[in-house]
């Protein structure tokens, strides 16, 4: 059973820095990308950042390109967000995804808040 479990959420003043991280506490499954998404109150769930891991290609949403980082650790098998210069706009619970090989199933998290207020 594969189960997701994000951290690193909390409440930051804008300009601050926030590194999520995203661990299996499950079986082990072959990553074939992995991504973020974030869903603010009344709003629909949007894609943040995406990491192809075969050959490490990124993919950001306009609003954070450039603050936001989406990274791997192979040995530790966690994916993280780093997130820079937070904004007002980038409160929401925040979501990691991963699609497995070759299945292509897609394994959700169960969220964690992000507030950015000051």
């Amino acid at each position: 059973q594969v189960r997701l479990v994000e951290s690193g959420g909390g409440l930051v003043q804008p300009g601050g820095t926030l590194r999520l991280s995203c661990a299996n506490s499950g079986s082990r499954f072959y990553i074939y990308d992995a991504g973020w998404y974030r869903q603010a109150p009344g709003k629909e769930r949007e894609m943040v950042a995406t990491l192809r891991t075969t050959d490490n290609t990124t993919n950001y949403a306009d609003s954070v390109t450039g603050r936001f980082t989406i990274s791997r650790d192979n040995a530790k098998n966690q994916v993280y967000l780093e997130m820079n210069s937070l904004k007002f706009e980038d409160t929401a619970v925040y979501y990691c995804r991963w699609r497995s090989w070759p299945d292509l199933d897609d394994y959700w998290g169960q969220g964690t808040q992000v507030t950015v207020s000051s």
